[in-house]
């Protein structure tokens, strides 16, 4: 079975994967002039609560361990 992915799933993957993986004082802004396929993204993440705020911020304890999941996805993949 082949699933379609939205474009905004995959724009999420594509933001959780930008966030530092180093430190948890670290974040992302999304500026209003960014994409809107990444502004979208940010939204969908934070109603998800995986970031702290609609546009970036931190990760969550939660958005902390779905990009541990992701990079492990990543890496196993390149």
């Amino acid at each position: 079975m082949i699933k379609n992915y939205s474009d905004t799933f995959l724009e999420e993957m594509k933001l959780l994967a930008k966030f530092p993986e180093t430190s948890q004082l670290e974040g992302l802004k999304i500026h209003k002039e960014a994409a809107h396929s990444v502004i979208q993204a940010a939204q969908s993440l934070f109603d998800k609560g995986l970031i702290s705020q609609h546009d970036g911020g931190y990760l969550t304890d939660s958005g902390l361990e779905t990009a541990e999941h992701l990079r492990h996805v990543i890496t196993t993949l390149n």
